[in-house]
């Protein structure tokens, strides 16, 4: 890449911010030498591991590296024989390779919670280090200082003694009383490494010892006793025995170590890697910066783009390169921004290829420029005879020279510095031999004509830094599609130009050129209006679909409410059904007692017949309101994908219908007789075994539910199953629902007497003793009990209802005393609670 380029876009300055982040020395020269890069696969690579840093950084505020002194050098050092790492050098393979565990155990503790997949990847790459690490932390602690080993812990023992006998003597001296007008001080001091004690120097001879220093003014000399002298010399035999030690440790230490030269210099890049790549991420987070998409079939884009440089005074900037259009010429006024979005796009491009987060908003996409050319400044040189023309020139020609299809070309204020109408042909010539070229190109120009060309030419594009005529000072934002005036007049004016100097300028315009200046300020007033007006009309559409939405989910809330209202009426209109089946178990054992005529039967065969067809279209009228419901809500669900589809589940109940046979009796002619069913082909009735697919658990159905379901009874439980979901099995007995139990009867009328025919009945589910007297009910359940014990029936339930208590409690005396019941209990609250008994029997 052009490094003086690279220095005119601030490309360094941005990669100096990002390596301040780095936490080793190592890790920041490699950042430091970082240049923009040419391979998509390599630039996407650093990317993708500075997003799943910043998704660690997101979660967790512990740094997953730690810092470490360099390294690199010390593997020359490992691998001569005979040669030692000092201290500080084990110190900081150790630090190093403290820093691999700490991101090794970061990286896969959060691996699959953030679902990171190139870190992982890098960490696999890593290493093992566990030898190295076994042999250079038996020698130093974790902190970095040297361990007490057996060789070295003696002499440390022994030089620790001699210390103390050391200071014992000078206490002698100094604790005396004699020798308080021979001391200048009753505290030693330190002179070369020795204790001595400051003595008056007409007072020496009083104590024999080395003279080691003499004060200023020689009224002092400081003097080491002899007791404290032979202390001294031993002491320094001992300090030098075990520095001698210290070093055999580390020279075989350093001998050690020969093995791992390979694994510290395959770790040490991907360290590097690592601290480099969460340097980015980390100052990336602190600019609210994202990662651009690569821009390889669709132009580029840059989306609310800030330059870093300008903190918080940086003004969002939109940059849209149209499909086809790779020359950006962007006019208005000087100090307006021309050159910042210039800087900012070429800035980013660099950052982005560098493998660097940009501060801008998610959508933005660059392509991969293989190179950089620049003319931005004044490149006058007295040195070299260019003056700014030609400083302008000699910048263009390399570009030109050098660029291609995959150049980024940025020329600003081209066509300055000469002759107006020479400046500008030149400029067009310019621009003619880039687009030939296909090279990306943003140019910034006061050029009137080059506005045309922009307008005029397929490959161009115009844009413009917007002016606020109100205030004559810039916004700084980028109007695309639009070229913009200069407005040097007004900022002549306000920067303090005398008004008459003003006024003759604007005299002194052209004619044709003002009405350019008009026609261009009724374009950008156009182009912000009609802005204004799409986001207007957006607005309003969205406010439109938004109220329509609620509308048609309010109408189906209605429809819903009128729906749930209906079905509670018709959940009554059920119950009164079910109270009827019970009136006509009543009326049959009535008949017992009566006479029982063609014309009572009749009649009442008629009035459940008239009911049942009446609430049969009742019920086809419900269940074709609710589909029709329901088609709507699902119809509603797919054009308003933003409210998710309801779970709710419908209550399932009974059919009138079927509530209708369930209290209908199978004959009211003068025989009441009861016909058990011949088995035929199987098919889904009451009474059916059934076996459910999903469980494989058998059961049996006990009633009809709603449309395409029914009640089984699977086990101990009771559920409302669908059709689709139970499969058919052979009937192994022939099972009594409770309704033929209750009302159906195998029986002769001789006059007004009853004959019961009991050998054709079988036991029932549940047991219905409700409206029944005493001894009915006793007689019923003994005879349930009996035809349990006879066809293995293990359980049943009993319904007798709370009422004023005389049925339950002569079902709890009788079950209480009966030899063949194992248990009873009243059911749960949600099936009956008191007013219903299971019975267990006995096996």
């Amino acid at each position: 890449m052009n490094t003086k380029t690279l220095t005119e876009i601030d490309f360094f300055r941005i990669r100096d911010e990002i390596a301040a982040y780095c936490v080793s020395v190592e890790g920041k020269n490699n950042l430091l030498k970082r240049e923009p890069l040419t391979k998509t696969d390599k630039i996407e690579f650093l990317k993708n591991c500075s997003r799943e840093w910043t998704k660690y950084l997101s979660v967790s505020k512990d740094n997953p590296l730690s810092s470490w002194d360099p390294i690199h050098h010390l593997n020359a050092i490992i691998k001569t024989n005979g040669a030692a790492l000092n201290l500080e050098q084990v110190r900081s393979l150790g630090a190093f390779i403290i820093s691999v565990n700490k991101v090794t155990g970061a990286v896969k503790n959060h691996a699959t919670k953030l679902d990171l997949k190139v870190l992982p990847g890098e960490i696999e790459k890593l290493p093992d280090l566990k030898d190295a690490e076994a042999k250079i932390f038996r020698i130093i602690t974790p902190d970095g200082e040297m361990r007490d080993l057996p060789e070295i812990a003696a002499i440390r023992k022994q030089i620790a003694s001699l210390n103390a006998k050391i200071k014992n003597i000078m206490r002698t001296f100094t604790s005396d009383p004699k020798l308080d007008n021979v001391l200048e001080s009753s505290v030693p001091v330190l002179r070369g490494n020795h204790q001595v004690l400051a003595v008056k120097s007409n007072m020496q001879n009083r104590i024999p010892g080395i003279i080691y220093e003499v004060s200023q003014s020689g009224q002092t000399v400081y003097i080491e006793p002899e007791e404290a002298v032979r202390c001294s010399n031993e002491l320094i035999q001992k300090e030098h025995d075990l520095d001698a030690e210290i070093k055999k440790v580390l020279t075989e230490l350093t001998s050690s170590l020969q093995p791992s030269i390979p694994a510290f210099r395959d770790a040490l890049p991907i360290m590097e890697q690592f601290d480099t790549t969460l340097a980015a991420a980390r100052w990336g987070r602190d600019k609210n910066c994202v990662y651009a998409i690569p821009a390889v079939e669709e132009p580029p884009l840059l989306l609310q783009a800030r330059h870093p440089l300008l903190g918080e005074k940086a003004v969002p900037v939109d940059v849209r390169f149209m499909s086809g259009k790779r020359v950006l010429i962007i006019t208005g006024p000087n100090t307006g921004g021309k050159t910042v979005t210039l800087k900012t796009f070429a800035l980013f491009s660099m950052l982005n290829q560098a493998g660097f987060p940009i501060p801008a908003e998610e959508g933005t996409r660059l392509p991969v420029f293989h190179d950089i050319f620049a003319d931005i400044g004044d490149d006058q040189s007295l040195d070299q005879s260019l003056s700014t023309f030609s400083g302008h020139m000699k910048n263009i020609a390399e570009a030109v020279k050098k660029a291609d299809h995959k150049s980024l070309v940025l020329l600003d204020e081209l066509g300055s510095g000469t002759d107006p109408q020479e400046g500008t042909a030149i400029s067009m010539a310019v621009l003619d031999k880039l687009i030939q070229k296909q090279s990306f190109v943003l140019v910034t120009t006061h050029q009137g004509i080059l506005k045309n060309y922009g307008y005029t030419n397929p490959a161009c594009i115009n844009a413009s830094v917007e002016f606020d005529s109100s205030t004559l000072s810039p916004s700084y934002r980028l109007l695309m599609g639009v070229p913009g005036e200069s407005h040097a007049l007004d900022i002549a004016n306000k920067s303090g130009l005398p008004p008459e100097i003003v006024k003759a300028a604007r005299n002194y315009i052209a004619t044709e050129q003002a009405d350019v200046s008009a026609l261009i300020r009724g374009l950008n007033r156009k182009h912000i209006e009609l802005n204004k007006v799409q986001q207007q009309a957006k607005n309003v559409l969205d406010e439109y679909e938004e109220k329509l939405d609620k509308l048609k989910e309010r109408e189906l809330d209605v429809k819903r409410k009128e729906h749930e209202i209906k079905a509670g009426k018709q959940q009554e209109l059920n119950d009164f059904l079910i109270h009827s089946r019970r009136t006509l178990e009543n009326l049959v054992r009535s008949l017992k007692e009566g006479e029982i005529t063609r014309e009572k039967t009749l009649g009442v065969k008629k009035y459940i017949s008239d009911l049942e067809k009446k609430t049969e279209h009742f019920e086809e009228k419900f269940e074709a309101e609710e589909i029709a419901l329901e088609k709507a809500e699902e119809q509603f669900k797919k054009e308003k994908r933003v409210h998710p589809a309801s779970n709710k589940k419908t209550k399932k109940r009974m059919s009138n219908t079927e509530a209708l046979k369930f209290a209908t009796p199978n004959n009211f002619e003068n025989r009441i007789k009861f016909v058990e069913k011949e088995e035929k082909e199987l098919f889904f009735e009451i009474g059916a075994e059934v076996k459910s697919k999903s469980t494989g658990v058998k059961g049996k159905i006990i009633d009809k539910d709603k449309k395409g379901s029914w009640k089984v009874q699977l086990g101990s439980m009771k559920m409302s199953v669908k059709e689709k979901d139970l499969e058919l099995i052979p009937c192994s007995t022939n099972i009594v629902t409770p309704a033929d139990y209750t009302i159906e009867y195998s029986e002769e009328i001789i006059g007004n007497n009853v004959i019961i025919d009991k050998s054709a009945q079988k036991p029932v589910f549940e047991l219905r003793l409700l409206g029944m007297r005493y001894d009915d009910a006793i007689k019923a359940l003994e005879r349930q009990i009996d035809l349990c014990a006879l066809n293995n029936f293990e359980h049943f339930s009993v319904i007798h209802g709370k009422g004023n208590g005389v049925l339950q409690q002569a079902v709890k005396d009788y079950l209480s005393h009966s030899p063949v019941v194992e248990n009873f209990e009243f059911a749960p609250a949600e099936d009956g609670g008191a007013g219903k008994t299971y019975v267990y029997l006995k096996k």
